[in-house]
């Protein structure tokens, strides 16, 4: 059973996206899913990080960027 990774607490991580730096705390398991999604796209995690930032800042209500990269590894699931 992995309870110990599905549960572990948020790690943080710096990156700088669209040319600032910034901190974003994500669950190791997103941020494994983070890396599969860009590995995948070929694309660095950052520039990954960055498309999902454009599009969290076009919608109507925007979340912060944690959430935002959640709810799209989410919605790449379904």
């Amino acid at each position: 059973m992995q309870t110990k990774s599905i549960y572990h607490p948020p790690v943080k991580r710096s990156m700088t996206i669209a040319g600032h730096q910034t901190s974003i705390s994500l669950e190791p398991l997103f941020w494994d899913a983070l890396k599969d999604a860009a590995d995948a796209r070929q694309l660095p995690v950052n520039a990954l990080v960055a498309l999902i930032d454009v599009e969290r800042l076009e919608s109507a209500s925007p979340c912060g960027l944690a959430s935002a990269i959640r709810l799209w590894l989410t919605a790449q699931k379904g």
